[in-house]
């Protein structure tokens, strides 16, 4: 019996867009000097960017930091961030120098909101939005989680 995949595809594809439209939601702002806008900034358009050394993944994790500072206090959908996403991103900037062109995935350096009911075995908790499971420890990344990170996505943080 043939599965069908367009369900992973939609929910892998809903994870990535979670945070790069939402928090830069009326956000006018270049991220480096060289003219790169975030604001409208599809994947494509930011492995370009890193590409073309126009941007560092450390850049864009410091942008969407701030973002969520400003804005989630209004839009309260950030339940909590990576304590780690910036260490990530350093670490992603130092492979895609030392790689060759091309090598890396596409997801590689690009940051990832999670729903707080995904499981996540690093300083994040997952609590499924209930004080109950606040420091609980779970066994083992889902299964998505492992795929986003084998791809070099940077699990910046839990939403509701």
């Amino acid at each position: 019996m043939a599965t069908n995949s367009k369900p992973q595809f939609c929910l892998f594809s809903s994870l990535l867009l979670i945070l790069l439209p939402i928090l830069s939601f009326g956000s006018h702002c270049t991220v480096t000097g060289h003219g790169f806008s975030i604001e409208e900034a599809s994947v494509h358009d930011i492995q370009l960017a890193f590409k073309q050394n126009q941007l560092a993944s450390r850049q864009l994790i410091e942008f969407y930091l701030k973002q969520i500072h400003r804005l989630n206090p209004i839009i309260k959908g950030v339940i909590e961030v990576n304590p780690e996403a910036l260490h990530l991103a350093d670490k992603a900037d130092s492979e895609r120098n030392l790689k060759a062109p091309g090598s890396l995935s596409g997801l590689h350096g690009i940051p990832i909101l999670l729903e707080d009911n995904i499981a996540t075995k690093d300083k994040l908790n997952t609590t499924a939005g209930s004080f109950a499971l606040l420091g609980s420890v779970v066994p083992n990344d889902a299964g998505v989680v492992t795929k986003l990170r084998k791809a070099g996505a940077i699990i910046i943080g839990k939403a509701s």
